[in-house]
C-alpha cells in the first residue's frame, strides 16, 4: 500500500509495465511504466505528438498494447470484460461526439448502461446519478437541448457528465478543457482534482496548458517522442531543462503571491521545432 499526497492509503488501480505500441512500423509509445493510484489527479503533458492520446486509449482498454502489460484492480487489462472495464474506467477523448439528435440528459443517461442489464430502462436513481453528474459539470440547464444545438465547450461538459454518471473508479481525460472558456477549464479541472481528494477516484487528464497543469495536478507525467521522460510532482517535472528539451521554451516556476498556487510562465525559444507546440 502507498500512501498519496492527501494521506490516503491506495493500490494502483491502473498499472502499465514496460508498455509500448507499433501503428504501421512506427513506434507510438516506447516502454512507458507508470501508476495511477485512487485519490490522485495525474496530468499527462507532452508537446503534440508526443503519445498522449494513445498512452491513454491504452490505459482505457481502447488499444492493445504491441508489447508490456497493463494492470487494472491487480488484474492484466486483457482479462476483464468490455462490461467490467466500462464499470471501472470513463474515457472522454478529446472530439467526442454522437451523430443522433439526443438531448443532453439522454447523452449522460447513456453512462449508466455498463450498470444496467440487456434491455433494461434506466430507473429513477439512475436519472438521479445522470442529473447529479449534469449539476457537477454545470450542465443541468442544458438537459433537454439536442447535442446538435450546442456549442463544443457545452458539449465536452455534457461528455464528462457522461462519463461521471458512469461512476467509475478511473476516469481518463484527453483534454478536457479545450473548447471551455477560462472559467469553465478552472471548473473543469477543479471537479477533476475534488473528484481524486474527495471520492478517491483515480483521474488521469492530458493537459496542453502547462500553467494548468502546474495549478492542479497531484504528478505530471511527461512525455517526449512516445517515452516517458519526467514523472512526480509538477516541482520535480515542470524543470527548465525539461521544458526546453521537450517544448524549446524557456519556463519559470514560481508560487503566485495571492493563491499560493503553483504557476509556469514559459517564453518561446525559437529555435527549437517543437517551440510552437508550447502550451
Amino acid at each position: 500500500m502507498a500512501e498519496n499526497n492527501h494521506g490516503h492509503h491506495s493500490e494502483a488501480l491502473i498499472s502499465a509495465a514496460n508498455v509500448s505500441l507499433t501503428l504501421d512500423g512506427a513506434q507510438i509509445i516506447r516502454g512507458v511504466s507508470l501508476d495511477l493510484r485512487g485519490g490522485e489527479l495525474v496530468g499527462l503533458i507532452g508537446p503534440n505528438g508526443a503519445g498522449k492520446t494513445s498512452l491513454l486509449r491504452l490505459l482505457g482498454g481502447l488499444r492493445k498494447p504491441s508489447s508490456g502489460e497493463i494492470r487494472l484492480i491487480g488484474r492484466r487489462l486483457s482479462e476483464h470484460s468490455a462490461r467490467e472495464i466500462a464499470r471501472l474506467i470513463a474515457s472522454v477523448p478529446q472530439a467526442a461526439s454522437i451523430d443522433f439528435a439526443f438531448t443532453a440528459r439522454e447523452v449522460v443517461l447513456m453512462g449508466r448502461a455498463p450498470h444496467l442489464g440487456r434491455f433494461v430502462l434506466e430507473g429513477q436513481r439512475d436519472r438521479d446519478i445522470a442529473d447529479e453528474a449534469m449539476r457537477q459539470m454545470d450542465a443541468l440547464s442544458l438537459a433537454e437541448r439536442y447535442l446538435p444545438t450546442l456549442s463544443g465547450g457545452e458539449r465536452q461538459r455534457v461528455f464528462v457528465a457522461r462519463a461521471l454518471a458512469q461512476q467509475p473508479r478511473v476516469l481518463l481525460l484527453d483534454e478536457p478543457t479545450a473548447n471551455l472558456d477560462v472559467g469553465h477549464q478552472l471548473d473543469m479541472l477543479e471537479t477533476a482534482r475534488g473528484l481524486a481528494h474527495d471520492q478517491g477516484m483515480g483521474v488521469m487528464a492530458a493537459i496542453h496548458d502547462l500553467d494548468l497543469a502546474a495549478q492542479f495536478c497531484d504528478r505530471l507525467i511527461l512525455l517526449d517522442r512516445g517515452a516517458l521522460i519526467g514523472e512526480g510532482t509538477p516541482e520535480a517535472v515542470l524543470t527548465a531543462e525539461r521544458l526546453r528539451a521537450a517544448f524549446g521554451v524557456r519556463a519559470n516556476l514560481y508560487r503566485d503571491p495571492f493563491s499560493g498556487a503553483l504557476r509556469l510562465s514559459v517564453e518561446r525559444n525559437g529555435s527549437h521545432p517543437s517551440a510552437k507546440n508550447a502550451a
